[in-house]
């Protein structure tokens, strides 16, 4: 992506601020100010942050960041939009806000802290915004698509290469390092999650962790991973036999789940509430009886992040519209015995959706 890419999201970004008649917005979320600027896609701990981007609806805009980052700031935004501060942070911080002399700023609730938003509100006033940046962000553009559209062929790869790894004897943490190395040698720049490997029963588990259990013949193995490649997430579901005769029981969940994902792929379109795309896959298991193992929404949205919006649940607001790219993975989970989930992602477009 180029400049122009991240100047015009931010010109977006001031027309959405003067929508909603906010004088500037203080994006603290790293995606968002990724996605507006290109700067620092990771914050570099939990609770540590690489600069904070500042928007005014009237064209002024402000990238704060400490030294560690000035270079990488500057190879972005014009000198005189990157401020420094070292020192005495918060007071630095604090005068660079009031110099850009608007009335009050918008902060994403989500990003900011309450200790960050302690230092701050007794010297400017805050408004809280939500979704702000991410109202713009779930609309994928065609470089967006295309990246993604391969970042999901490198996991299709490694579904496939897969399928000749899973050998009786392995340990689940054995295959998620297969898992990371196959992603690692193709080009990805990391994993977009830590890879879920789950072998019979905790496979029951949605998120299981891998730990040293073996597979074993005739057993089932849940896989659920993604990359990030050419900077954009790949999120997918699938789940194994181990041994050349699968159970019958694994056939008939597995059948079950699949046409669960296929009812509402079906109707994926520009306009479906968020709610109907996932009461279309549950209706499918409460025709079989099985609702109450559907533990979990229909899918989510992807993109820089592996969850983003929208959400594809019983208590979504909203609905489709095309450039949107949501996974569509229905499971089914029984303690005793283990689960299956299978996973696509699917970009919305004018008149359905394409499995990507």
């Amino acid at each position: 992506m180029n400049k122009y890419t991240f100047e015009n999201r931010r010109e977006a970004l001031r027309i959405e601020l003067l929508r909603r008649n906010l004088d500037a917005i203080i994006v603290s979320h790293a995606a968002n100010r990724y996605y507006l600027s290109g700067f620092e896609l990771h914050d570099p701990q939990c609770n540590e942050t690489a600069g904070w981007l500042v928007i005014t609806a009237d064209g002024r805009q402000r990238l704060m960041t400490d030294p560690r980052y000035e270079d990488a700031a500057r190879r972005l935004l014009p000198a005189e939009d990157v401020f420094v501060y070292s020192g005495k942070r918060w007071d630095a911080i604090i005068g660079c806000l009031k110099g850009l002399d608007v009335k009050a700023f918008a902060f994403e609730p989500r990003a900011m802290s309450i200790f960050e938003h302690e230092k701050l509100h007794d010297q400017v006033t805050l408004i809280p915004a939500e979704n702000v940046v991410e109202k713009l962000r779930i609309i994928k553009d065609a470089d967006e698509i295309e990246r993604m559209k391969a970042s999901c062929a490198l996991n299709h790869r490694l579904m496939a290469h897969l399928e000749s790894q899973l050998k009786p004897g392995r340990t689940e943490l054995e295959i998620a390092w297969e898992i990371e190395r196959f992603f690692r040698e193709n080009g990805a720049s990391e994993l977009a999650f830590d890879s879920i490997v789950g072998v019979g029963p905790n496979a029951a588990l949605p998120h299981a962790r891998p730990d040293t259990t073996t597979l074993r013949e005739n057993e089932l193995v849940l896989v659920d991973t993604g990359c990030r490649y050419q900077g954009y997430n790949s999120d997918q579901t699938r789940t194994f036999w181990v041994g050349e005769n699968p159970s019958d029981r694994f056939k008939a969940t597995k059948d079950l789940v699949v046409q669960a994902q296929q009812a509402a792929i079906d109707i994926l379109r520009p306009g479906l509430t968020f709610v109907e795309a996932y009461r279309a896959a549950l209706a499918v298991f409460e025709k079989a009886a099985a609702a109450d193992r559907f533990t979990h929404g229909l899918g989510h949205g992807i993109g820089l992040e592996t969850h983003e919006p929208p959400s594809l649940s019983a208590q979504a607001d909203g609905v489709l519209q095309p450039g949107m790219v949501v996974t569509v993975e229905p499971g089914l989970y029984y303690p005793d015995w283990g689960g299956i989930r299978w996973e696509y992602m699917a970009l919305i477009t004018e008149n359905g959706c394409e499995i990507m």
